[in-house]
């Protein structure tokens, strides 16, 4: 296809695609997918090898959030069974994080409930991130608290912080239809000042919540003008009890052409595949890698995932290999400008109350003894209509951060 070579001569040179063309992939047909998918693996692969980066999450506060945001369980009035505690002790978080790390992960991702934090809040986080780091050498850290307000990026960065995480989710045109207690605007202003505070600015989106194709292309041609070290792709997971439980409007076909879409547009940053993979994307993830270099494994913030070993041989199988701790992750012209540590790794993902993930099982780990329901469903899978509702693969979790069981990690 002539879009396809164009698209991948314009990755490789780092030029943007036009809307019409990011549109056009999103309108190929389920015949053309491979095609699709092998011409934005070259980009991803030109930029990024076949390196796989491991993100851990360590959710410090769970539930009772005052935001309205639609596709968030742990939203004002959500009626999801879902886990709440306040917030987790340093030394609770810092073991929680260790654990991750001890699988593999090169980045934790440390995600609270809220609005945004006040300055007691930072203080405590800080004393979490510097806990982390004391015990564990090397790792990245990535906040995700919320709105930011003035002086707070820069104190995180102080108390050791690597990255920040804030998504757009959605259109700015279509913001107001899924929240109302904040803007578009409060979102890109905070991406904002934790980019002039020196951390790496992590940003992206969650698809699958009605919104049509030119919304898609506007959220990433818009954070493609932010400029984030890193983009994770959420797709939505439709919890009962929340306003979006009935939108299940992705196919594996139709993920994976927006993951061909955000890499063609932003083909130099690190793509995450975020939270919603096993429930959309389904057999299909192996494919998904050739589009992302960067994935959350095992359990989200208020739903399980893919026990860990699963997505350990997932990732060996497709041919690819974990990055080690030693790798830079970005391109050296974006690591170098982004100053080095802060921008070595890129950013956590979180915006769908569900898109951070844990790393994957240390060694030995029996996948059936993981309880994530994945496997105990894997069966029904055949026997499922094509878009139709998967409510089997959406297990709330209990297991991990704030709880007295082990993580998946």
């Amino acid at each position: 296809m002539d879009l396809l070579n164009t698209l991948v001569d314009k990755g490789l040179r780092r030029e943007l695609p036009s809307r019409d063309e990011a549109l056009a992939v999103l309108a190929t047909s389920d015949d053309e997918l491979l095609d699709v998918v092998a011409a934005a693996g070259k980009v991803r692969r030109h930029w990024f090898g076949r390196r796989v980066k491991l993100n851990y999450l360590v959710n410090l506060k769970s539930g009772l959030c005052p935001e309205d945001c639609s596709y968030c369980s742990q939203r004002l009035g959500s009626k999801a069974d879902i886990l709440k505690y306040t917030w987790l002790k340093p030394e609770d978080a810092s073991k929680a994080a260790a654990a991750g790390v001890a699988g593999g992960a090169k980045r934790v991702c440390l995600v609270a409930s809220g609005r945004g934090p006040t300055d007691r809040d930072i203080d405590r986080v800080s004393k979490t991130i510097e806990a982390i780091k004391e015990e564990n050498e090397g790792v990245e850290v990535c906040a995700c608290l919320g709105l930011l307000s003035d002086g707070q990026a820069e104190r995180l960065r102080s108390a050791g912080a690597d990255a920040y995480n804030h998504n757009l989710n959605t259109s700015e045109g279509t913001y107001g239809d899924i929240t109302t207690t904040h803007t578009y605007a409060d979102r890109v202003d905070t991406v904002t000042k934790a980019h002039a505070a020196g951390l790496s600015a992590c940003s992206g989106l969650i698809a699958g919540m009605g919104e049509t194709d030119e919304d898609l292309v506007d959220v990433v041609f818009a954070l493609r003008e932010l400029d984030p070290d890193s983009v994770p792709v959420n797709f939505l997971i439709p919890f009962e009890g929340t306003p979006l439980a009935k939108e299940w409007n992705l196919t594996p076909q139709r993920a994976l052409r927006i993951l061909a879409m955000v890499r063609f547009v932003c083909p130099d940053v690190e793509v995450r595949l975020a939270g919603g993979r096993e429930v959309h994307l389904r057999s299909l993830q192996p494919l998904a890698l050739h589009l992302a270099n960067s994935i959350f494994l095992g359990d989200y913030l208020t739903s399980e995932g893919q026990a860990g070993r699963a997505d350990l041989d997932m990732i060996a199988d497709a041919g690819f290999e974990v990055e080690g701790a030693d790798t830079t992750t970005l391109p050296a012209h974006r690591a170098d400008a982004a100053g080095g540590g802060c921008g070595s790794g890129g950013g956590c993902g979180s915006g769908s109350g569900d898109v951070c993930g844990t790393a994957p099982e240390a060694a030995g780990t029996d996948p059936e003894d993981t309880g994530t329901g994945q496997e105990a469903t894997a069966g029904t899978a055949a026997q499922a209509a094509p878009g139709s509702a998967r409510t089997d693969l959406v297990a709330v979790r209990r297991r991990g951060a704030g709880t007295d069981l082990a993580p998946n990690a």
